[in-house]
């Protein structure tokens, strides 16, 4: 059996910008991964339309990957999944197993390299194509193992530096040996953090989730194959029906011999309170609940932690919309639309000049005067993190005529960051960060962005909306407690593997040159003793 991977012109090679600086408070999505096992079916197409529905987690590249039982072929580029796919490609990609990718980085720059599935291929000659939704916290103890066994050598050449392909490295390495079943269940037990991986080879698709179920995971059916995807929402678009969610701690194997489940690890879940608060869509469910549910129900109990006097609710869209109907609900205060939304501003590849960076969050938002103008309006988010977007809106909303701003958000202040998947600002970045009380901190942030009062949901009453066992949920963004153990803070991080392999180059210079010179030295007689490196 053959394996093969090709690339296509990038779109670009360099750093994807964000469009406006002004909204670059929000916090970033993780990735999406969805896998399809249907012999007889378009996998390609519909791994296309599965991406498409979670493009929402991820906006920086996408990819397939196809296996037809002989050979692995995989497709990626840099950006969003309509620019990245075309109808002759989709064609061309046959098979009845595959696995695709929308990504942000979290670990690893916006290279062609880091855009996933990443491939490799085993001693056997077989493939294995991956994808990757969280963020491991030992990268830097893994890549030390995959540089031990020679499947890292720095950066002499372009690679990627994602901890996604330490991954893959490790498990195409380990399955020389052995199945890439077995090899999983060694492998998977030494990763650390929050994964969520669908991969295959040329006959089998597989999907494992991290013992803590930090990110969602679900298997859904077809009626001719199975399905997987980091929300229920995908399995609707292509028309899977729900079968239930991938436990922490399983990895599952799906090919004509059926489903077959295997533990790895015990389970102890944690899952991501900020998948209901922001970062999963609203017509998923998560743990059998309702993201929309959820949302609304923290928009009730706002009204009733955070009151205002006003005339009119009013949504930052989209995210704070079902937040903003449950504070009407929960309030009395009617509800209305305020703020439109451009629904086409997102990334770009053209560099935004200093004149457009200047028009900010009026690219994305733009206040409907006629319903604003002489109210006292309450303004519900889903969150402040630098606070940048919300001091730009408070100033275009009194523009407009409002007479008061009352803002609020439906989650708890971000005070952490998040190492499990979602690109959080610096602590130093964090306005909610650093104040000696929780109304310092209040007041500080009011004032910061301009608003007449300022409420939060406390963390009892956001958690009590999900119906979820605080036991059994990461908060640490809201709390600080990290529930997966952290390595040292030198190393983590988003280019951990770029200083790592910078590190590693500069040192193999500095050897190759001193042996170089030593050679130079010895004369004609060659005689010098080598310098190996750390």
């Amino acid at each position: 059996m053959s394996s093969d991977s090709i690339r296509e012109n990038s779109v670009t090679d360099t750093t994807i910008d964000q469009y406006e600086e002004a909204t670059e408070n929000e916090p970033r999505e993780e990735c999406g991964v969805f896998g399809v096992w249907a012999p007889g079916e378009d996998v390609a197409k519909l791994t296309y339309y599965g991406l498409y529905a979670l493009q929402h987690r991820g906006q920086e590249a996408a990819g397939i990957a196809v296996g037809d039982g002989r050979q692995v072929l995989v497709f990626k580029d840099l950006g969003l999944v309509s620019q990245v796919f075309d109808e002759q490609t989709l064609v061309a990609m046959r098979g009845h197993v595959a696995v695709g990718h929308c990504r942000y980085s979290t670990t690893g720059a916006t290279t062609w390299e880091n855009a996933q599935p990443i491939f490799r291929t085993t001693s056997a000659g077989t493939g294995i194509a991956l994808g990757h939704n969280g963020n491991l916290v030992n990268t830097a103890e893994l890549a030390a193992k995959a540089r031990e066994a020679g499947l890292l050598t720095g950066r002499r050449r372009k690679a990627a530096t994602s901890d996604s392909d330490i991954v893959g490295a490790l498990l195409a390495h380990a399955a020389a040996d052995t199945s890439v079943e077995q090899a999983a269940m060694e492998l998977f037990p030494q990763l650390k953090g929050a994964f969520c991986l669908t991969f295959m080879d040329e006959n089998t698709l597989y999907a494992a989730r991290d013992p803590h179920g930090v990110r969602p995971l679900c298997l859904g059916r077809l009626d001719r194959g199975w399905v997987v995807a980091s929300e229920t929402s995908a399995l609707d678009i292509v028309g899977a029906s729900f079968v239930r969610e991938i436990e922490p701690g399983e990895l599952l194997a799906i090919d004509a011999d059926g489903v077959r489940s295997m533990k790895f690890a015990t389970p102890e879940p944690k899952g991501c309170v900020f998948e209901y608060v922001y970062l999963a869509r609203p017509d998923s469910y998560i743990s059998g609940r309702s993201v929309h549910g959820v949302r609304v129900e923290i928009g009730r109990r706002l009204a009733g932690e955070c009151p205002a006097e006003a005339d009119l609710v009013i949504p930052v869209p989209e995210s704070g919309t079902p937040a903003a109907t449950g504070y009407a609900q929960g309030s009395g205060i009617p509800y209305g639309q305020g703020l439109m939304k451009n629904a086409y501003v997102g990334r770009t590849f053209i560099q935004p000049s200093q004149t457009i960076r200047q028009l900010g969050i009026r690219l994305k938002l733009n206040p409907l005067r006629e319903m604003i103008k002489g109210k006292r309006l309450v303004v519900v988010d889903d969150s402040i993190v630098r606070g940048n977007t919300q001091r730009a809106l408070v100033r275009m909303l009194r523009e407009a005529g409002a007479t008061e701003i009352h803002v609020r958000i439906a989650s708890p202040p971000v005070k952490w960051p998040c190492f499990y998947g979602i690109d959080f600002a610096s602590p130093a970045e964090l306005i909610a960060n650093g104040a000696d009380s929780t109304e310092e901190m209040l007041e500080a942030v009011r004032s910061s962005i301009g608003a007449d009062s300022l409420g939060y949901i406390s963390i009892e009453g956001m958690t009590e909306a999900t119906a979820q066992d605080a036991s059994r949920m990461c908060r640490a963004c809201f709390d600080g407690v990290y529930p997966i153990e952290l390595s040292q803070d030198s190393r983590i991080g988003k280019n951990v593997l770029e200083a790592m392999f910078d590190s590693t180059e500069a040192t193999e210079k500095k050897a190759a040159a001193l042996t170089d010179g030593a050679a130079r030295h010895a004369g004609t007689s060659g005689t010098y003793t080598a310098l190996t490196t750390p």
